[in-house]
């Protein structure tokens, strides 16, 4: 029985996957100097605390291409955006910044796990193999497979 990324949590698939892109696609998947500064959107009051937080989002980004596929950069951004606290004035919604997200798909598209299509980033089927396999992977983990 084969496995995909609908039949496991996405929360582990995602964690996994971060490890997997830090450890083996490191020479595409780099963070830039500037990323250490910077907030991930204007709702935001600070950047991230995380040290591996740059390949959480790569491994999340290329989960959502996987299971939304073909998708658009301000796609992506509405995915990401939060609500921005205004004091008190009612809240707003607000996207994502979209050189992250942006740096993050070239970065992907040069490791070859998504390449582009006139209607936005998909899948490719070396991206979409390694998702899978991880997906099996962590499918024998939690015992759902049956003996």
């Amino acid at each position: 029985m084969a496995f995909t990324a609908y039949d496991v949590p996405p929360s582990l698939l995602i964690q996994h996957l971060a490890e997997k892109l830090e450890k083996e696609f490191s020479e595409y998947i780099k963070m830039p100097d500037w990323a250490r500064f910077c907030k991930t959107g204007t709702h935001r009051e600070r950047p991230p605390t995380q040290k591996n937080w740059w390949f959480l989002r790569a491994a999340s980004i290329l989960y959502q291409v996987y299971m939304r596929g073909p998708i658009g950069l301000n796609k992506l951004r509405n995915l990401y955006g939060g609500r921005k606290d205004r004091g008190a004035r009612p809240e707003e919604k607000r996207r994502a910044a979209a050189k992250i997200i942006r740096t993050i798909l070239q970065q992907l598209e040069k490791a070859g796990l998504v390449e582009k299509t006139p209607h936005g980033r998909r899948i490719s089927p070396k991206g979409q193999s390694l998702l899978d396999k991880l997906a099996g992977e962590i499918a024998k983990k939690l015992n759902l497979i049956p003996p």
